[in-house]
C-alpha cells in the first residue's frame, strides 16, 4: 500500500511496524517519524485507524480473559518467525494449550437424565 508520494519513512516500513506503534513498543523517535508519515499519507492513516479500531474491539470483548503464559509465548514466537521471513510451522498453536477452568466447564457436557 502506498499513496504514490515519496515520504521520509516508506509506507512498507510503517505498515511492517504498525502494531509496534499501536502498542507503544517503539522508541519515541520512531513514533514521531510514524506520526509525520500518517499526516502525509492517507492510505497509511486509514490502515492505522482500522487496526486501532480492531485492537479496541478485541480489548473490549476479550480484555478480561486471562491468556495462558505458554500460549502468549507461542504466539509471540510465531510472530517473530513471520517478521524474520522464516517459514511458519503448519501445526495449530492452540492444540497443545490446556483449557482454563472456566472454558473446561463450558466444554463439559451436561449429565444425561
Amino acid at each position: 500500500m502506498s499513496c504514490g508520494e515519496p515520504h521520509e519513512t516508506d509506507c512498507s516500513e510503517v505498515l511492517d511496524h504498525l502494531y509496534e506503534f499501536l502498542d507503544h513498543e517503539m522508541p519515541d523517535s520512531d513514533c514521531n517519524k510514524f506520526e509525520v508519515h500518517f499526516e502525509e499519507c492517507s492510505p497509511c492513516l486509514e490502515k492505522y485507524g482500522l487496526e486501532q479500531a480492531v485492537k479496541k474491539l478485541v480489548k473490549r470483548c476479550c480484555g478480561s480473559d486471562d491468556v495462558p503464559t505458554d500460549l502468549r509465548a507461542k504466539v509471540m514466537g510465531r510472530i517473530d518467525l513471520i517478521r524474520s521471513g522464516h517459514a511458519v510451522p503448519e501445526q495449530d498453536i492452540t492444540a497443545t494449550v490446556q483449557p482454563t477452568p472456566a472454558s473446561a466447564q463450558a466444554q463439559t457436557p451436561a449429565p444425561q437424565e
